[in-house]
């Protein structure tokens, strides 16, 4: 993993999340630079100057934005409040949960983005979905093509959004391979947990069955064509909610998670690596906790023994070698206990192949190409283009 900042694992790892959403190294340079003393500290001193840092960096590219739209320059406008959008987004989920500014910078960063897919002309719908009272909202891309088409679900982790996930997730290559995706902004996660205060429950499948049902009715979405893919913490999610509403048609873990609640008792004896700066704080807000002991209680239901054994669709089981937030043991759980999948499939990263790290940060496009060839093949897509060209 890119380590700009020596021995500040969470801050590296924001990095490399920015960077996998396309962020360019001389401007990623220009913000981190002044920030090496800081990073010393440790990963939760010096969070709001991080986020001033990037969020000066994002205001920049806005502002050449803005030159290149009066010059009728759409598409590099664009580009640039992309890119704006990913810096504003860095520096935002580097914040403690009770940090009043970081309310003020999603707000601009969720605008920036939009306005950037507007002037881009991405394949990036977004799209509502009624759930408790209100709506859980997700980014549609939709493969070519006319009819309905087969379509794989993409969840968060602890602290991702559906815009990381469009950003670093297989979308784009699985719509070249005639697959649409969906990523979602499940409870617990971006727009659910920020805006409709919508909190995470360990029981997925309270979510995932009318994200599902929702779907199934759309008319260019087959309904028996239908696959849950879950990132990170995600790899909890994702297998509890296919053993659970039997219609997803495939299952992928990207980044195994399979006993969630050992890993927070791990991580409260200081082992293993955490995600963001203010962990503690940051997992009761996602779980709407009043205290540490009550987070505790809900995280002893969260762990997929006794559950993965229902699942009897295809499932791919992805992870990093070197792992440092969650150790290898657990992708090896979980698919031993596959043992009703007519179709499972290990795959660990290695120093050969590169994306070693957490759900493959350090080099995404490894575990994005094989997650969208083995989504294809099995939800009736392709692998290959033919060329038009004769021996």
């Amino acid at each position: 993993m890119f380590q700009y900042f020596p021995g500040n694992y969470v801050w590296n790892l924001s990095v490399n999340l920015a960077m996998e959403m396309g962020a360019r190294i001389g401007e990623v340079d220009t913000v981190c630079r002044p920030l090496l003393e800081a990073a010393t500290r440790g990963e939760d001193a010096g969070t709001e100057d991080l986020m001033a840092a990037w969020e000066r960096q994002g205001d920049t590219l806005v502002e050449l934005a803005a030159e290149d739209e009066a010059k009728g320059r759409l598409l590099s406008a664009g580009e640039k409040l992309g890119r704006a959008a990913t810096y504003f987004l860095t520096g935002e989920r580097m914040q403690a949960a009770g940090h009043a500014p970081r309310v003020a910078l999603y707000a601009k960063f969720r605008r920036t983005f939009d306005r950037g897919v507007e002037l881009a002309g991405e394949n990036a719908e977004r799209v509502e979905i009624p759930y408790a009272g209100t709506v859980l909202t997700g980014i549609l891309t939709t493969a070519p093509g006319d009819g309905p088409r087969p379509l794989l679900v993409m969840v968060n982790g602890l602290d991702s959004t559906k815009e990381m996930l469009h950003r670093t997730g297989p979308g784009a290559k699985l719509a070249a391979r005639g697959v649409s995706t969906l990523c979602l902004d499940q409870p617990g996660t971006g727009e659910a947990l920020r805006l409709q205060e919508l909190h995470a429950t360990p029981e997925s499948e309270q979510w995932a069955t009318p994200v599902y049902e929702f779907l199934a009715a759309r008319e260019d979405v087959d309904a028996d064509r239908v696959g849950l893919l879950g990132v990170s913490l995600g790899g909890y999610y994702a297998p509890r909610a296919v053993a659970f509403e039997p219609r997803f048609a495939l299952g992928v873990a990207w980044g195994a998670n399979h006993d969630w609640r050992a890993v927070q008792k791990a991580r409260r004896e200081r082992e293993g690596e955490r995600p963001v700066p203010h962990y503690w704080d940051h997992v009761q807000w996602v779980f709407g906790t009043k205290d540490l002991d009550d987070f505790f209680e809900v995280a002893e239901r969260m762990h997929l023994d006794g559950v993965v054994e229902r699942i009897r669709v295809p499932f791919l089981v992805t992870h990093g070698e070197h792992d440092r937030q969650i150790p290898l043991q657990y992708a090896h759980r979980t698919f031993e206990q596959l043992v009703n999948s007519p179709d499972r499939e290990l795959v660990v990263f290695t120093d050969r192949t590169g994306g070693t790290a957490h759900s493959s940060v350090d080099n995404g496009s490894v575990a994005t190409d094989l997650i969208a060839d083995w989504v294809a093949e099995r939800l009736g897509g392709t692998t290959a283009r033919t060329t038009g060209r004769t021996a």
